[in-house]
């Protein structure tokens, strides 16, 4: 009997586990379909600050493959740069505010999946 009730824990465990894991893939896949719609023309399909638009701006867009760089920007200046633009974090005023195009939840995926392109972690 007790044997049972362990491995009715293990297996609720690895279920709730196996839930958790499938909603990160799916914030991580939103966050995908979002950057590819509203950041890929600026930073690139290769999320290497080289899109289309770059070409003809004064200011190259950041390279979000750039680890040292990304790694060194924290959490909150991530998404206040997305949130409110360039110019809320003293940046180029060619990176447009995305306030009232996405909810705070949307910016907060993309802040996530930024630290997953640039392999660092949250600061």
């Amino acid at each position: 009997m007790k044997r049972s009730l362990n491995y009715l824990h293990v297996a609720i465990a690895l279920g709730i586990a196996a839930c958790a894991m499938d909603a990160a893939r799916a914030d991580e896949a939103h966050a995908v379909k979002l950057y590819n719609t509203y950041c890929v023309q600026c930073h690139g399909v290769n999320r290497d600050g080289n899109g289309i638009n770059s070409a003809n701006m004064a200011v190259k867009p950041r390279d979000h493959t750039d680890t040292k760089a990304m790694g060194d920007t924290p959490d909150e200046t991530l998404f206040k740069a997305i949130k409110g633009g360039g110019l809320a974090v003293s940046k180029s005023v060619l990176m447009p505010k995305w306030e009232g195009v996405l909810s705070d939840d949307e910016i907060k995926e993309l802040v996530a999946y930024l630290r997953v392109v640039s392999k660092t972690t949250a600061k």
